[in-house]
């Protein structure tokens, strides 16, 4: 059997200002109408002997990904949480500890990568099988189309069967010249960071080399809480060192063969490569929203809900969010680390978080933000409600915008609609309901001496939030 692992730990600062850590690449709708997640949930179909997918994820993505998980017909208890990031290693680890048959392969995908021939993705799955059963430890490696500098590779060695060939090396990051060298020869493939092989396998091999992360991690299994998702205990999880697959594990093993994966291959890893990926026009231009463009020629421009007009501009991205705006030659879109940096030096918020942010109720956007005030736009689905909560330093005053619902303050339920208001004083226990069959919105008034979304307690809640 095949137990996809999906690891969705990343937090996608490349692609600031649209994808942060409390919102990631992986949760967003980048190149198609599917979030990344969800494209590579997708991807699974057809592979032979599969089970369900894991998803192993940052604990503060537990709603968004159990969701992504139920829209696509999978249980959304298969979720191993993190209470902190140690990198790909430990949270493998935990997966292979977890999986009711040690025998079985594991296959491990980033959740924030495309893969546009999807039949080929699956053959070379199949491809590699056999070498995992047997107990090799099988990586899939992309046959270049470029001398990339920003990739890692693979050095072929000796051929097994067909393609398949042993691993030589891998290399870091090379120099132009390097990578210029390696295309041209021909032995060496981009490192796609997906893999293959027994669950067992991978961790003896990591036992050997590195059992400091094994211990913490078996700690950290042993301890778990299971309830909507399996929560990882924190204080052994957070014991563990931090370290990659590539660095624990592969580049020292012995049983290391490479399946070549020629299937349109990206990870997203930029602006530009986000440009690459899409279909320009006849000028060579990527516009998504609503975008006037006048004499531009060969760039990326995403408008975030607002008119964005460019004139006379060429090769540079601009994309456009309620809180920030990226303004970039292409070539340097991989510079924007830089920037998330800085924000960060400057204890800025929008390093970490988006205005508009997701929840398993809906979603809100923060329209506003003053000295004791905050204006949001809630957006609550239909069929869903908020937990039951109170705030001990803000009260509340809603406006119904759109839609119906049922508002709860305190023991007094009121139906509600379009034109109506409800006022919370602080302390006061709350929560709305939609009723309706389409999005309820309203309008919310914070006042008080903190604003913050730690000062919610709740006292009920459908999504198992504490």
């Amino acid at each position: 059997m095949i137990v996809p692992v999906i690891l969705s730990g990343g937090s996608g600062t490349r692609l600031w200002p649209l994808s942060r850590p409390a919102h990631p690449k992986q949760l967003l709708a980048m190149v198609d109408d599917r979030t990344m997640l969800r494209a590579t949930i997708d991807r699974l179909v057809g592979v032979a002997e599969a089970a369900p997918p894991i998803v192993v994820c940052n604990a503060d993505h537990h709603h968004l990904v159990a969701t992504e998980l139920a829209a696509a017909g999978h249980d959304p208890d298969r979720v191993v949480l993190e209470p902190i990031g140690r990198n790909t290693a430990p949270a493998l680890a935990a997966a292979a500890l977890l999986v009711d048959d040690q025998a079985s392969l594991l296959l491990v995908l980033p959740a924030d990568h495309v893969v546009e021939n999807e039949p080929a993705f699956r053959e070379a799955v199949a491809a590699g099988v056999p070498f995992a059963e047997e107990g090799r430890l099988v990586t899939f490696g992309i046959v270049p189309r470029s001398a990339e500098t920003g990739y890692g590779y693979i050095e072929m060695g000796e051929p097994l069967s067909g393609s398949i060939r042993e691993v030589a090396a891998f290399v870091e990051k090379p120099d132009l010249a390097t990578a210029e060298r390696y295309v041209a020869g021909g032995d060496h493939l981009w490192n796609s960071g997906m893999f293959l092989f027994r669950a067992d396998r991978f961790l003896e091999e990591l036992e050997r080399r590195r059992p400091d992360i094994v211990a913490a991690v078996r700690h950290a299994v042993a301890g778990a809480v299971r309830d909507n998702g399996i929560h990882l205990d924190a204080t052994a999880f957070g014991s563990s060192p931090s370290d990659s697959i590539d660095y624990a594990v592969m580049e020292h093993t012995d049983a290391a063969v490479v399946v070549p994966l020629d299937a349109g291959w990206s990870d997203v890893g930029s602006w530009l490569a986000l440009w690459e990926l899409s279909s320009p026009d006849s000028s060579g231009n990527v516009t998504i929203g609503d975008v006037i463009a006048i004499d531009m020629t060969g760039s990326y421009v995403r408008a975030g809900g607002r008119l964005v007009a460019a004139i006379g501009l060429d090769d540079v991205v601009v994309v456009d969010t309620p809180d920030a705006l990226l303004v970039a030659a292409k070539e340097r879109s991989q510079d924007v680390k830089g920037v998330v940096d800085r924000l960060r030096a400057g204890d800025r918020p929008e390093a970490e978080r988006n205005r508009r942010e997701r929840r398993p109720w809906g979603s809100f956007e923060v329209l506003e933000t003053g000295s004791g005030y905050q204006v949001k736009r809630l957006t609550v689905s239909a069929g869903r409600r908020l937990s039951l909560q109170r705030h001990r330093n803000r009260a509340e005053k809603w406006t119904v915008v759109a839609g119906t619902g049922v508002v709860t303050v305190d023991e007094e339920r009121t139906a509600v609609s379009r034109g109506d208001t409800v006022s919370i004083d602080v302390g006061s226990v709350h929560r709305v309901m939609n009723d309706g069959e389409t999005d309820l919105e309203i309008i919310e008034v914070q006042v008080g001496s903190y604003l913050g979304e730690d000062d919610i307690e709740r006292l009920e809640d459908d999504y198992g939030r504490s």
